[in-house]
């Protein structure tokens, strides 16, 4: 076991955090807009919020989402190394790149449970228990279209004062995505038992199924 994974394990038995956004919001979130495509297809958008086992994790489990990697974004390739990522020093956010089917969920709805279930978009270069900027808020996106969403929507969140703090999430261009060691890959479902996942992830795919019943799906490992 690495260090950055022991010290995940020390601050998942020290703080149980809430596992999802809704603490942080005053109110019930507006969501963004949901029209799907007509036509059955492939598109993909890369988000960063926190550590991506949760991130990932989440994502396996909406409807229309072909597949869910762990990687890293903001940096450069020679520096894709979770011991060098974990230093906060290379750019790196820890990122998910999620392949979906604009005919069965929209980039709206990516958007809605991105900013509802997966992460607090509040919390600066931090999230839960894991801080430095290599755990900040962003949005990678790959076209001006995601781009003007992604900022409307924030928009949106802003004007209706759904959190008691200002969001902070980037919305960048993305440059690169880098996927992960797999060992990362399909850790929630690897380990649901290890106090990590059970105190910081397992409560937001619940959040996922409690709130957004119609987009949940179960996940198996291809």
């Amino acid at each position: 076991m690495t260090t950055p994974h022991l010290v995940k394990m020390l601050f998942a038995l020290a703080i149980v955090p809430t596992g999802c956004s809704e603490a942080g919001a005053r109110a019930k979130s507006p969501e963004a807009p949901s029209s799907r495509a007509a036509i059955a297809g492939s598109d993909s958008v890369v988000f960063a919020g926190g550590c991506f086992w949760g991130v990932q994790a989440v994502f396996q489990h909406v409807k229309g989402v072909q597949r869910a990697i762990s990687g890293y974004a903001g940096g450069t390739r020679g520096t894709a190394v979770y011991e060098t990522v974990s230093s906060g020093r290379t750019g790196h956010a820890e990122s998910v790149k999620v392949v979906f089917d604009p005919a069965q969920v929209s980039y709206g709805e990516l958007l809605t449970v991105f900013f509802t279930v997966v992460h607090d978009p509040t919390q600066l270069n931090a999230q839960g228990p894991d801080v430095g900027p290599q755990y900040r808020s962003a949005i990678f996106f790959r076209t001006d279209a995601q781009r003007s969403a992604a900022l409307a929507y924030v928009g949106q969140l802003d004007s209706a004062h759904t959190y008691r703090r200002r969001i902070v999430t980037e919305v960048v261009p993305l440059q690169g995505f880098f996927a992960a060691e797999e060992y990362h890959q399909d850790y929630f479902t690897k380990h649901p038992d290890e106090p990590y996942i059970v105190y910081n992830d397992a409560p937001k795919v619940a959040h996922l199924q409690r709130r957004f019943p119609a987009l949940y799906t179960t996940y198996a490992p291809h």
